[in-house]
């Protein structure tokens, strides 16, 4: 809250109780101590505000505001009104409020230092940069400190950034913030790094790299020392932009002399290497090479650089430096891409990775390392090399076990390493059948074998050995791909249990139990899974997908909406919190980090997953919440929905998915590929699109609310009815091309790797015709509002039309049912076989049940008037024999029909909750009694973790149907 501090003010004394009261949560105490307080005070403006602050935690956002503005206007200078406001507008999301606030203040009170700084920063919060610039130069002439001109400077740097014409950047902003650093650096004015860093920035951004290296060369650069090496790393950076090979070459060989495990520098060592001999580059025959001392222009010179590095590191008794032996490695990698035959003066790259393998393999990182070079070990070598590691890896046979097992970490480290590089090299893979089983038993059992290691290990520790279980779930993963048979997925989920159970704190479980559970179709498990993994900040946007692609899918309701309530949360705080880091970054002087702060900003609101996650979110609420036409209207005018406007980035859109998360040791041909990448984000645009289009169809469908009287009246103009119909119309034209470039997408059978990115629902709503019989549906609106725009009389063709809808509406939905209509379980052999595809099409069923009840009920609020006109003309004209119009006659033979269809699904719902309960899924499969006691019991959780997630989906999918049919019963007209 605001300060308190120790002025000697009564004011302060007395509404401390309400600062208090607003620090621990208790709002309505703090309202009425503030209403107390203002009886006695009523220009006590502070007290209205926090009062205002309280009425806004407790939800009277309203009420809240006026208060606010009724202080606003009042334009207080008093510090705690100010900053209690400013609170207030923060909490209301209005920081431009707070700007106006501190214009007023500022021009009440000219000559504070104190105003002028909230000033700027309430311009910082909105991007206001052409004021900030303003604003920096107006606190820098009241108090000359240097940090505010500063300000200024930057404000400047951030419009050349922000502006749209890069001419005008690189024309005006830019050079005239340059000019402004020149003269402080003239009248030697220059204090601090930050200052010397954004004069660097500014000259990089006009490339004017050369002037950039005489001020880091140069006395300024002696200032840049908040980092290591940060003029070395300026400079080589630089050097780089200029094209300066040597110097790059000479500076990167000078720091490797002094740190030779920095494996940045010797990748600039490399480029600049190669780059000078494609140059033909030579030294000069007298003096030094170039301003940073010798360089080395020639393969031999660079092969002897790097063995002295070796050279140094094999004379050392102990702690051996990686970088010199993986630099050798990179080495010959780049010559052999240039077909180079003086890689062989490097040696054997068998040898040398086998010789890196026995200095540094009882270190986790050894794999790691290795991997980015076993291309260079051509496949015949791939079973000589393993075997070779294998001998060095020291093992003994104990009386109790079969298996050779290591004595201690370091050797089960080593051996880790082996197993893994031999699933990199593919040899688990290639084995037949029964190699494979003994694998899985091998691995399983050094995995138990290895947990005696890590008996005083903490929770929140891994186990030494859990490496070996993963990749036993990952055998068994192939396994299933392989042949099909379920059970190799059970197996894989019991496993990683009971390894979870040893080491609760292992991301990589989690992940992997989360992307087999979804495939079973058991969403429930993931709720736990995904909470215990605690996500923080940037996670929820990288591997959120994970979790929000399957929650309403699989019908569980509940938890997709909590799902994607954690990312919203975190996507809506980005924009308040951003500001506040730049904020913190303009008092810091840590101005280089402001663009990059900026950029993470908008690569957040332009994210792909927070498009899906607020899109789909809108739409399980409207499926959830809106029954009929005047509660879908009531729900979309609260989220704000207009379907006219389209507020999805299209053209930036992100994707920020992270879809290397899961740890893998697929050879290089199953790898996760950039174009596998590239279909799966066109796939997921596709999916939004339509998914973006239907919602703005519904909102389309509720708004502005249907008039009583015909739509030809003057106020249905005044309504806007006529542009309403285009709107539909414009929109259903967009989706239908939407779901043609859908369905051609679909038509390609696009495959991702398992661990890759999971597919969209694109493929089972065209498989199960939910997107056509949507489309169908809101087509339906249109020939609804052609016969409400004439009289009955003059539309027997409409009615005809509509008469035909309705009945392909029907057929359509019968469709859908007759898909849903499919066990959960099919039982071949004693073995089950999961469907989660029938759960994915009951909640297709039910979500275009939905849609098709708001134009059901939007047709009732057309026919029902225009049936009550024509009874009161009968009664008129006292003519019983005028015939009915068949309009009215199809759309209650179609609202039976509805009933119908909704009904049986419900009692199929119901059948698979008994068939379910009498299958006793934990009973399956368990008669295996070459099992341990530990398997029998994690198999059983499993199998009633996802017996339980079945129930759930089903409970919740018929709760909402039932709902959906009640309102089906009162569509009379």
């Amino acid at each position: 809250m605001a300060a308190r501090g120790h002025v000697q003010d009564p004011n302060d004394r007395r509404l401390r109780p309400i600062y208090d009261y607003l620090d621990n949560g208790n709002n309505k105490m703090a309202i009425q101590q503030a209403d107390k307080l203002l009886k006695k005070h009523k220009d006590l403006h502070c007290a209205k505000v926090l009062k205002a602050i309280g009425l806004q935690r407790t939800g009277k956002q309203d009420e809240a505001f006026a208060l606010a503005q009724e202080v606003t206007s009042l334009e207080p200078t008093d510090d705690n009104s100010l900053q209690a406001l400013t609170i207030l507008y923060r909490e209301m999301h209005r920081p431009e409020l707070v700007m106006k606030l501190y214009e007023a203040a500022v021009k009440k009170v000219p000559n504070s230092e104190e105003y002028h700084s909230h000033l700027f920063m309430a311009y910082a919060r909105v991007g206001e940069y052409k004021k900030m610039q303003q604003a920096g130069m107006a606190l820098y002439k009241i108090v000359p400190k240097n940090p505010y001109y500063f300000w200024s400077v930057m404000s400047l740097v951030m419009q050349a950034i922000s502006a749209q014409d890069e001419k005008l950047s690189k024309t005006m902003f830019l050079p005239l913030a340059e000019r402004m650093v020149e003269k402080m650096v003239k009248e030697d004015k220059i204090e601090a790094e930050a200052e010397v860093q954004l004069y660097f920035m500014i000259l990089e951004r006009l490339g004017k790299y050369t002037e950039a290296l005489e001020v880091v060369r140069g006395k300024l650069g002696e200032k840049l020392t908040s980092e290591v090496q940060s003029r070395e790393n300026k400079c080589m950076s630089l050097y780089r932009k200029l094209d300066q090979w040597p110097e790059c070459n000479a500076l990167s060989r000078k720091l490797l002399l002094k740190n030779p495990d920095n494996w940045q520098f010797y990748l600039s060592y490399f480029d600049s290497l190669f780059h000078l001999i494609d140059e033909a580059w030579s030294p000069p025959e007298q003096g030094e090479h170039c301003t940073e001392g010798h360089v080395d222009s020639a393969v031999d010179q660079a092969i002897k650089f790097v063995e002295d590095r070796i050279a140094g590191e094999d004379s050392k008794d102990s702690r051996h430096l990686r970088g010199p032996y993986l630099a050798r490695l990179e080495l010959i990698k780049r010559l052999r891409q240039r077909s180079s035959s003086e890689e062989r003066e490097l040696g054997n790259p068998l040898d040398l990775m086998f010789e890196y393998f026995v200095k540094f393999g009882d270190k986790p990182c050894c794999i790691t390392d290795l991997r980015i070079f076993v291309d260079l070990l051509e496949p015949d070598q791939f079973v000589q090399f393993i075997n070779r590691l294998t001998e060095t890896v020291p093992l003994s046979t104990q009386p109790e076990d079969a298996l050779a097992q290591p004595a201690d970490t370091k050797s089960l480290q080593r051996h880790l390493c082996v197993v893994q590089l031999s699933r990199l090299l593919g040899m688990h893979h290639s084995l037949d059948t029964e190699h494979k089983l003994h694998l899985i038993e091998e691995l399983k059992a050094r995995y138990l074998y290895g947990l005696k290691f890590g008996k005083s290990c903490l929770k929140t520790e891994l186990q030494f050995s859990d490496m070996y279980c993963l990749l036993a779930a990952h055998v068994l993963v192939d396994f299933w791909k392989e042949t099909g048979e379920e059970r190799h997925l059970w197996q894989c989920l019991s496993l990683l249990e009971e390894g979870l159970s040893h080491s609760p704190s292992n991301a990589q479980f989690k992940l992997l139990l989360i992307i087999i559970y979804c495939r079973l179709g058991a969403f429930e498990p993931i709720v736990d899974l995904y909470s215990s993994l605690d996500a923080k900040h940037i996670q929820h946007d990288t591997i959120g997908y994970l979790v929000t692609r399957y929650a309403e899918p699989l019908g569980q309701f509940a938890a997709a909406s909590q799902s994607c309530n954690f990312s919203l949360r975190f996507f809506h705080s980005n924009q308040k919190d951003t500001s506040e880091y730049i904020i913190q970054a303009y008092k810091y002087g840590a101005f280089e980090k402001i663009p990059e702060f900026i950029a993470f900003r908008n690569r957040l609101n332009n994210s792909l997953h927070f498009a899906q996650v607020r899109v789909e979110r809108m739409l399980l609420d409207l499926f959830l919440e809106a029954n009929i036409l005047s509660s879908l209207e009531e729900n979309v005018r609260s989220m704000g929905l207009c379907p006219e406007e389209d507020d999805i980035p299209w053209k930036e859109m992100q994707d920020n998915r992270d879809l290397t998360v899961l740890v893998s040791w697929e050879p290089k041909s199953r790898q996760l590929s950039e174009e596998d990448r590239w279909l799966s984000l066109e796939e997921e645009i596709l999916w939004l699109r339509i998914r973006s289009l239907t919602l703005r169809l519904i909102a389309a469908l509720a708004s502005p609310s249907h008039p009583v009287e015909p739509k030809n009246s003057e106020k249905a103009a005044e309504n806007g009815v006529a542009s309403k119909n285009y709107t539909l119309h414009e929109l259903l034209r967009q989706l239908e091309v939407a779901l043609e470039s859908g369905k051609r997408f679909v038509e390609r059978k696009v495959q991702y790797n398992f661990l890759g990115p999971p597919s969209t629902r694109l493929s089972s709503a065209f498989a199960s015709g939910s997107c056509q019989c949507q489309a169908s549906a809101f087509r339906l609106v249109a020939d609804v509002h052609d016969l409400d725009i004439s009289s009955l009389e003059d539309t027997s063709k409409v009615q005809e039309r509509l008469g035909n809808s309705f009945k392909d509406l029907i057929m359509q939905l019968k469709d859908i049912r007759n898909k849903c209509e499919i066990d959960l379980f099919e039982i071949r052999d004693g073995q089950n076989k999961t469907k989660p595809a029938a759960l994915e099409n009951l909640v297709f069923f039910t979500e275009t049940v939905c849609i098709i009840l708001w134009v059901s009920s939007y047709c009732s609020c057309i026919l029902r008037p225009l049936k009550s006109n024509l009874q009161k003309k009968k009664k008129k004209k006292k003519d019983a024999n005028t015939p009915t119009p068949a309009v009215f006659t199809n759309y209650q033979e179609y609202i039976s029909a509805l009933q119908l269809l909704i009904s049986e699904v419900l009692d199929h719902i119901k059948g698979l909750e008994t068939n379910l309960t009498a299958l006793k899924l934990d009973s399956l499969s368990l008669e295996d009694h070459t099992l341990s006691e530990a398997e029998k019991k994690f198999k059983k959780m499993v199998r009633e973790k996802v017996q339980s997630s079945y129930q759930r989906s089903l409970q919740e999918v018929a709760e909402l149907l039932k709902k959906r049919l009640d309102t089906v019963k009162g569509l009379k007209i």
